[in-house]
């Protein structure tokens, strides 16, 4: 059960950060703008959860060849490469979940605070 909670805690502390930088970066931009803030507030969340979303995608279909880290290259100047891990392939997996989540994550956050629509 203390695993979860860390877990969440984690989660939100993410997702705490990215909302403060959406925030950060939105707001001037709707002050600039002249129109409503929560507008523009929303509309950022709404493009960074849907980019967040589709960096998921692609880093969970990463194939399952990875390059070496160090610097060698063979001969021809061609890279090293081998098979992922089952760590690896976790990890890749882990990472997209998490970039997806997030992003779903932003885009509620993004219908919570758009005023044109009532939620109730």
């Amino acid at each position: 059960m203390r695993l979860f909670a860390a877990a969440a805690l984690r989660f939100a502390t993410l997702l705490a950060g990215f909302s403060a930088v959406v925030v950060a970066l939105t707001v001037p931009v709707g002050l600039l703008s002249g129109g409503p803030v929560y507008r523009s507030v929303s509309i950022g969340f709404y493009l960074f959860g849907s980019f967040l979303c589709v960096i998921g995608f692609f880093v969970g279909n990463r194939g399952p060849v990875r390059g070496n880290d160090g610097k060698q290259q063979s001969f021809l100047g061609m890279r090293q490469l081998h098979w992922a891990s089952p760590q690896e392939r976790e990890e890749t997996l882990n990472n997209s979940a998490m970039f997806v989540v997030l992003g779903f994550a932003l885009i509620i956050l993004g219908i919570l605070t758009d005023g044109r629509y009532p939620i109730v």
